[in-house]
Protein backbone atom coordinates (compact mmCIF):
# COMPACT_ATOMS: atom_id res chain seq x y z
CA UNK A 1 0.00 0.00 0.00
CA UNK A 2 2.63 2.41 0.99
CA UNK A 3 4.46 1.61 -2.33
CA UNK A 4 1.23 2.30 -4.52
CA UNK A 5 0.49 6.03 -2.71
CA UNK A 6 3.89 7.53 -3.09
CA UNK A 7 3.57 7.96 -6.78
CA UNK A 8 0.37 8.92 -6.84
CA UNK A 9 1.33 11.72 -4.07
CA UNK A 10 4.23 12.99 -6.45
CA UNK A 11 2.01 13.18 -9.43
CA UNK A 12 -0.42 15.06 -7.22
CA UNK A 13 2.19 17.31 -6.41
CA UNK A 14 3.28 17.80 -9.91
CA UNK A 15 -0.40 18.72 -11.41
CA UNK A 16 -0.31 21.37 -8.46
CA UNK A 17 3.35 22.79 -9.56
CA UNK A 18 2.35 23.10 -13.00
CA UNK A 19 -1.42 24.15 -11.78
CA UNK A 20 0.65 26.97 -9.76
CA UNK A 21 3.05 28.10 -12.89
CA UNK A 22 0.24 28.92 -15.33
CA UNK A 23 -1.54 31.02 -12.90
CA UNK A 24 1.79 32.73 -12.44
CA UNK A 25 2.43 33.07 -15.92
CA UNK A 26 -1.35 34.24 -16.60
CA UNK A 27 -0.82 37.00 -13.74
CA UNK A 28 2.38 38.47 -15.09
CA UNK A 29 0.47 38.63 -18.66
CA UNK A 30 -1.92 40.21 -17.12
CA UNK A 31 0.45 43.04 -14.90
CA UNK A 32 2.45 43.10 -18.03
CA UNK A 33 -0.74 44.32 -20.02
CA UNK A 34 -2.03 46.61 -17.65
CA UNK A 35 1.28 48.45 -17.09
CA UNK A 36 1.58 48.64 -21.68
CA UNK A 37 -2.14 50.23 -21.39
CA UNK A 38 -1.24 52.69 -18.50
CA UNK A 39 2.22 53.50 -20.74
CA UNK A 40 -0.06 54.17 -23.70
CA UNK A 41 -2.76 56.35 -22.34
CA UNK A 42 0.11 58.34 -20.48
CA UNK A 43 2.00 58.69 -23.77
CA UNK A 44 -1.23 59.75 -26.22
CA UNK A 45 -1.46 63.74 -26.80
CA UNK A 46 -3.25 65.92 -24.41
CA UNK A 47 -3.24 63.54 -21.94
CA UNK A 48 -0.76 63.14 -18.50
CA UNK A 49 -0.83 62.48 -14.85
CA UNK A 50 -1.04 65.75 -13.72
CA UNK A 51 -3.39 68.76 -13.93
CA UNK A 52 -2.73 71.73 -16.49
CA UNK A 53 -2.26 75.00 -14.82
CA UNK A 54 -4.47 77.67 -16.32
CA UNK A 55 -2.62 80.24 -18.29
CA UNK A 56 -0.72 83.31 -16.43
CA UNK A 57 -0.38 86.75 -16.76
CA UNK A 58 -1.72 89.68 -17.21
CA UNK A 59 -5.46 89.94 -19.40
CA UNK A 60 -7.05 92.65 -22.31
CA UNK A 61 -6.88 94.49 -24.81
CA UNK A 62 -4.25 96.92 -23.68
CA UNK A 63 -1.71 94.43 -22.31
CA UNK A 64 0.17 94.10 -25.43
CA UNK A 65 0.91 97.25 -26.32
CA UNK A 66 1.53 97.83 -22.62
CA UNK A 67 3.87 95.35 -22.51
CA UNK A 68 6.14 96.77 -25.43
CA UNK A 69 6.14 100.40 -24.66
CA UNK A 70 7.40 99.00 -21.05
CA UNK A 71 9.56 95.99 -22.21
CA UNK A 72 11.80 96.11 -18.67
CA UNK A 73 12.77 97.77 -16.34
CA UNK A 74 10.25 98.87 -12.38
CA UNK A 75 7.40 99.97 -14.77
CA UNK A 76 6.79 96.67 -16.53
CA UNK A 77 4.70 93.77 -15.98
CA UNK A 78 7.56 91.83 -14.67
CA UNK A 79 9.09 95.02 -12.55
CA UNK A 80 5.81 95.56 -11.45
CA UNK A 81 5.51 92.14 -9.93
CA UNK A 82 7.95 92.91 -7.22
CA UNK A 83 6.96 95.78 -5.82
CA UNK A 84 3.95 96.51 -3.24
CA UNK A 85 1.04 97.63 -5.18
CA UNK A 86 1.39 101.55 -4.88
CA UNK A 87 5.11 101.47 -5.29
CA UNK A 88 4.39 99.62 -8.42
CA UNK A 89 2.05 102.13 -9.59
CA UNK A 90 3.80 104.88 -8.87
CA UNK A 91 6.69 102.86 -12.33
CA UNK A 92 3.51 102.53 -14.19
CA UNK A 93 3.35 105.51 -17.11
CA UNK A 94 -0.13 105.11 -16.78
CA UNK A 95 -0.92 105.50 -13.43
CA UNK A 96 0.65 108.94 -13.20
CA UNK A 97 -2.02 111.17 -11.92
CA UNK A 98 -3.56 107.59 -9.80
CA UNK A 99 -0.31 107.49 -7.93
CA UNK A 100 -0.72 111.81 -7.45
CA UNK A 101 -3.80 111.01 -6.14
CA UNK A 102 -2.93 108.71 -3.72
CA UNK A 103 0.33 109.72 -2.05
CA UNK A 104 -0.29 113.64 -0.90
CA UNK A 105 0.47 115.11 -4.39
CA UNK A 106 -3.04 115.75 -5.40
CA UNK A 107 -4.40 116.82 -1.98
CA UNK A 108 -1.68 116.40 1.38
CA UNK A 109 -5.05 115.26 3.40
CA UNK A 110 -5.12 112.08 1.54
CA UNK A 111 -2.17 109.70 1.53
CA UNK A 112 -2.95 105.66 1.19
CA UNK A 113 0.56 104.73 0.27
CA UNK A 114 1.43 102.83 3.48
CA UNK A 115 -2.27 101.35 3.64
CA UNK A 116 -1.76 99.45 -0.11
CA UNK A 117 1.26 98.27 0.27
CA UNK A 118 0.20 96.45 3.13
CA UNK A 119 -2.43 94.24 2.85
CA UNK A 120 -3.47 92.08 0.12
CA UNK A 121 -5.51 93.70 -2.65
CA UNK A 122 -7.17 93.70 -5.82
CA UNK A 123 -7.01 97.20 -7.29
CA UNK A 124 -9.14 98.72 -9.94
CA UNK A 125 -6.63 101.66 -11.14
CA UNK A 126 -7.67 104.15 -13.36
CA UNK A 127 -5.59 105.10 -15.93
CA UNK A 128 -4.11 109.00 -16.56
CA UNK A 129 -6.89 108.94 -19.73
CA UNK A 130 -9.66 107.81 -17.36
CA UNK A 131 -8.68 110.70 -15.10
CA UNK A 132 -8.56 113.39 -17.24
CA UNK A 133 -11.92 112.41 -18.85
CA UNK A 134 -13.18 113.56 -15.61
CA UNK A 135 -14.77 117.32 -15.64
CA UNK A 136 -12.04 119.61 -14.56
CA UNK A 137 -14.45 121.42 -11.90
CA UNK A 138 -14.21 117.77 -9.92
CA UNK A 139 -10.66 117.76 -10.30
CA UNK A 140 -10.01 120.91 -9.27
CA UNK A 141 -12.52 119.48 -6.02
CA UNK A 142 -10.46 116.72 -4.94
CA UNK A 143 -7.12 118.97 -4.53
CA UNK A 144 -9.59 120.11 -1.44
CA UNK A 145 -11.55 117.94 -0.87
CA UNK A 146 -10.41 115.19 1.53
CA UNK A 147 -13.81 113.00 1.77
CA UNK A 148 -14.57 112.85 -1.31
CA UNK A 149 -10.96 111.91 -2.56
CA UNK A 150 -10.60 109.37 0.00
CA UNK A 151 -14.29 107.88 -1.04
CA UNK A 152 -13.51 107.44 -4.68
CA UNK A 153 -9.91 106.25 -3.86
CA UNK A 154 -11.27 103.34 -1.35
CA UNK A 155 -13.84 102.75 -3.90
CA UNK A 156 -11.21 101.38 -5.96
CA UNK A 157 -9.71 98.70 -3.75
CA UNK A 158 -11.21 95.48 -2.82
CA UNK A 159 -9.34 93.31 -0.06
CA UNK A 160 -7.65 90.08 -0.99
CA UNK A 161 -6.33 89.32 -4.40
CA UNK A 162 -8.35 88.30 -7.25
CA UNK A 163 -7.08 86.94 -10.35
CA UNK A 164 -8.66 87.10 -14.08
CA UNK A 165 -10.02 83.94 -13.84
CA UNK A 166 -11.28 84.75 -10.30
CA UNK A 167 -12.73 88.26 -10.42
CA UNK A 168 -16.12 88.14 -12.17
CA UNK A 169 -18.92 89.06 -9.48
CA UNK A 170 -19.76 91.14 -6.88
CA UNK A 171 -17.07 92.42 -4.60
CA UNK A 172 -17.33 95.11 -1.51
CA UNK A 173 -14.71 97.73 -1.85
CA UNK A 174 -12.57 99.65 0.79
CA UNK A 175 -15.09 101.91 0.84
CA UNK A 176 -17.89 100.11 1.92
CA UNK A 177 -19.94 99.94 -1.46
CA UNK A 178 -20.13 97.36 -3.69
CA UNK A 179 -18.43 97.52 -7.49
CA UNK A 180 -19.42 94.67 -10.25
CA UNK A 181 -17.16 93.10 -12.43
CA UNK A 182 -18.42 91.33 -15.03
CA UNK A 183 -17.62 89.97 -18.74
CA UNK A 184 -14.56 87.05 -19.60
CA UNK A 185 -11.10 87.59 -18.91
CA UNK A 186 -10.33 88.86 -22.22
CA UNK A 187 -13.25 91.59 -21.68
CA UNK A 188 -14.10 92.42 -18.28
CA UNK A 189 -16.05 95.78 -17.08
CA UNK A 190 -15.91 97.25 -13.70
CA UNK A 191 -19.36 98.74 -13.30
CA UNK A 192 -19.09 100.87 -16.32
CA UNK A 193 -15.48 100.95 -16.81
CA UNK A 194 -13.76 98.75 -19.21
CA UNK A 195 -10.66 97.20 -18.16
CA UNK A 196 -7.79 97.85 -20.38
CA UNK A 197 -5.14 95.04 -18.49
CA UNK A 198 -5.85 93.25 -16.22
CA UNK A 199 -4.41 91.16 -13.59
CA UNK A 200 -1.11 93.07 -13.52
CA UNK A 201 0.70 91.26 -10.16
CA UNK A 202 2.36 93.12 -7.54
CA UNK A 203 4.02 92.38 -4.68
CA UNK A 204 1.23 92.03 -2.47
CA UNK A 205 -1.71 93.05 -5.16
CA UNK A 206 -3.67 92.27 -8.01
CA UNK A 207 -3.83 95.56 -10.64
CA UNK A 208 -6.66 96.11 -13.24
CA UNK A 209 -6.20 99.12 -15.04
CA UNK A 210 -9.56 100.76 -16.37
CA UNK A 211 -10.52 103.26 -18.44
CA UNK A 212 -12.99 105.16 -16.16
CA UNK A 213 -12.93 106.91 -12.88
CA UNK A 214 -15.26 104.63 -11.20
CA UNK A 215 -18.03 106.91 -8.89
CA UNK A 216 -19.47 105.08 -5.29
CA UNK A 217 -23.03 105.11 -5.29
CA UNK A 218 -24.94 107.53 -2.86
CA UNK A 219 -24.97 106.38 0.78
Amino acid sequence: MATTRVPRIAVALTGLALAAGVVAGCSSDTDSSSSSMTSGISSMPGMSSGTMAPAAGPVGPGCAAYASANPSGPGSVDGMATAPVATAAAANPELSTLTQALSGQLNPQVNLVDTLNNGQYTVFAPTNAAFAALPPATLEQLKTDSAMLTKILTYHVVSGQAAPDAVVGTHKTLEGQDVTVTGTPEALKVNTASVVCGGVKTANAQVYMIDAVLTPPAS
